[in-house]
């Protein structure tokens, strides 16, 4: 584990306008509960195996800002961090990790890849803040792609300032990575979904805490189509449909490529 124990961070706990929307737009694109009650399988687990670390690190503004906070080197907190993709990036620099995951076969995905290349490595199993303390302070803290997974956003935000000496960096996207699935819902369940929250929602929610990132827009490179079957189970389906959503799949747009970095120095 890192050393000492994340300090209280600016606002935390605090609820203004901003926090109120991103909740309420979160909250509006759950799944309802009959639906998930006829789900063949549980539509938001993620296989581990997918979430390993690429050996060559993708050159993205994200890594240039960690790469700037360590300023040649430091200890990194990854908070969801899946299989390290953020926290592995930065190799060289990167002095000790520690990984803050709630599934538990990711951090062994992380731990191992930590191993693989020489990293002195903690992991914290556990739903974030609720882990902060457990997971201590580190001069950055990097937090990809969970943002949308997050309902009480500003304890969130909060609990990730504190736990950094120098700063924070945020990778999203601009609006809930699976809101290019909304038209199958509609056309599936019947369910419209409402407005996803976007990074500027998430920007407004740092403003309430006093915080004002420095924000990078840029693009991620192109990614191949999902496959049908994985589709198929987020919708809540049995696999026999499989057929019929990679049909539905041809007409609709593809995911886009729009990325977001967020910035701050603590």
């Amino acid at each position: 584990m890192t050393g000492d124990p994340a300090r209280p961070g600016p606002g935390l706990g605090r609820t203004g306008a901003a926090a109120r929307r991103w909740a309420e737009l979160q909250s509006g694109r759950g799944i309802p509960p009959e639906i998930l009650a006829g789900a063949p399988a549980d539509p938001w687990t993620h296989d581990p195996r997918d979430f390993r670390a690429p050996d060559v690190a993708a050159d993205t503004p994200s890594r240039d800002a960690a790469l700037e906070l360590l300023d040649g080197a430091g200890t990194v907190l990854d908070v969801g961090c899946g299989g390290g993709d953020a926290a592995f990036a930065l190799l060289g620099p990167l002095t000790r990790v520690t990984g803050a995951d709630q599934q538990a076969d990711m951090l062994d995905v992380f731990a191992a890849g930590a191993r693989e290349r020489g990293v002195a490595c903690a992991t914290v199993h556990g739903r974030w803040p609720d882990v902060a303390a457990r997971a201590g302070a580190a001069d950055v803290v990097v937090c990809h792609h969970v943002l949308h997974n997050v309902v009480d956003l500003a304890p969130f935000l909060g609990a990730l300032t504190a736990a950094a000496r120098r700063g924070v960096v945020v990778e999203m996207l601009p609006e809930h990575p699976l809101a290019w699935l909304d038209p199958l819902w509609a056309r599936f369940h019947d369910l419209h979904r409402p407005p996803s929250a976007t990074h500027r929602d998430a920007i407004a929610v740092l403003g309430e805490l006093g915080v004002v990132p420095q924000v990078r827009h840029w693009q991620r490179a192109r990614r191949h189509p999902h496959d049908p079957a994985w589709v198929t189970r987020r919708l809540c389906l049995p696999p026999e449909r499989s057929g019929e959503v990679d049909a539905a799949l041809a007409e609709i747009p593809m995911r886009g490529r729009d990325a977001v970095t967020l910035l701050w120095h603590t």
